[in-house]
């Protein structure tokens, strides 16, 4: 006699099986990605500016004996660390592995594949985390074969703040807002940009006069990443505001439109207005996004944390390239159409090599691109994430924005 599945198992183990070969297909993608960066790697060190002109350059490299990671030296108590709390954490135990399987013979190369491994790892979780809000399958599909896993999975450690906010859109999706607020606030501690997702947790209580859950959201957060910060500003304040400090004192990067807009000279300013200018720029941008898609989004305004944090991005004096890799599973989740998702990641691709280049450019090696080539991608990108905010506030979100558990739409 053959036993079989009956259809109420089958259709139990086919979303299963779709998740192992997510998973799978996830931590290939990430393998490649630490070929990527350790392709440069294996003699030892960079030579001949090959890690702008091979696009393999990765903070883990400078960083093992920068910040001292090497010698075992904790993070703001005994070195200094430009990255919040959590991500300096991370960064910390990353050293600690590599010491602990490599021993005398650790090194740099070594600890950039051990922050690969650590970084798959927490990618992979991303994987589950957009499983379980029941996206369509060719979105979880883009999610692991995306081309910045292949880019970032080992630049640095953007992905730990990355899998905190998705984790917190995952709670949103269920309407467990308190304890979205908690997990955005410790994406806070790891790197910024989940914050900016707690407004959108607080509105509508707040205006709905729910004070005891209004209340709940706030207080969550704000001890969520008091907790993980109150030792370090305590007993190390000074490196512990090396990043705020840092922050605020950067002049930009070579692809921000501030930079773009002084080296073209058509806007000419220094530190502390550009500072000023893209705060002010941020939260009137940030006030219109919000109040023309509350109208349709006023069930779920956490959707509105893509368009707000493309926008952020958009108008900042700092974008780095890994920075690409915040917004991408965002636009997995709450965007209507895959159009402008693939022009921004086209435009991703553009600009990293773009800037890479313009870097290999300046030490004399080759191939080169001038600022004109970082124009160019930056425009595409620009583009792609305008398309992005437009379709966020006036389109309507995707099926499974309101119903979690449920089939999801197709793309």
């Amino acid at each position: 006699m053959t036993i079989g599945l009956d259809t109420t198992s089958r259709q139990r183990f086919r979303p299963n099986r779709l998740l192992l070969m997510l998973l799978l297909t996830t931590f290939l993608t990430c393998s490649l990605g630490w070929l990527f960066k350790a392709q440069c790697s294996f003699d030892g060190g960079w030579s001949a500016s090959e890690q702008y002109t091979t696009g393999c350059y990765s903070d883990a490299m400078p960083f093992w004996g920068g910040r001292e990671i090497a010698a075992g030296k904790l993070p703001y108590f005994e070195a200094r660390m430009e990255y919040p709390v959590l991500t300096g954490a991370l960064i910390y135990l990353d050293g600690r592995i590599t010491a602990g399987l490599f021993g005398k013979t650790a090194s740099a190369p070594y600890f950039l594949f051990v922050v690969a491994l650590v970084n798959t790892a927490i990618a992979l979780l991303v994987t589950a985390l957009l499983w379980s809000m029941r996206l369509a399958p060719a979105r979880l599909w883009c999610w692991a074969l995306a081309p910045p896993l292949v880019l970032y999975i080992g630049h640095n450690w953007d992905i730990l703040a990355v899998a905190l906010a998705v984790g917190a859109l995952a709670l949103a999706q269920r309407g467990r807002l308190t304890h979205a607020a908690g997990l955005a606030a410790l994406g806070g501690a790891a790197k910024l940009f989940p914050l900016l997702l707690l407004p959108l947790l607080a509105l509508r209580p707040l205006v709905e006069r729910r004070i005891f859950t209004t209340t709940a959201i706030m207080a969550t957060a704000i001890g969520a990443w008091g907790l993980v910060n109150a030792l370090p500003a305590l007993l190390a304040r000074t490196n512990w505001l090396d990043f705020y400090t840092f922050s605020t004192s950067r002049s930009g990067t070579a692809a921000s439109i501030w930079e773009l807009a002084g080296q073209f000279g058509w806007l000419q300013t220094d530190i502390a207005q550009r500072n000023l200018w893209s705060a002010a720029l941020f939260v009137a941008g940030t006030g219109v996004i919000v109040k023309l898609g509350a109208r349709r989004h006023w069930g779920h305004l956490w959707v509105l944390f893509t368009p707000v944090a493309t926008w952020f991005l958009l108008v900042n004096k700092v974008y780095s390239p890994q920075f690409d890799l915040w917004i991408f599973p965002l636009l997995l989740i709450t965007s209507r159409r895959m159009g402008p998702v693939a022009l921004f990641l086209v435009g991703d691709l553009l600009a990293y090599f773009a800037e890479f280049w313009f870097f290999a450019g300046q030490e004399g090696a080759w191939p080169a691109m001038g600022q004109t080539g970082i124009l160019i991608a930056a425009s595409v990108r620009g583009a792609g994430m305008l398309w992005i905010i437009g379709d966020a506030v006036f389109a309507a979100a995707p099926a499974w924005v309101d119903r979690p558990g449920g089939a999801g739409d197709p793309v």
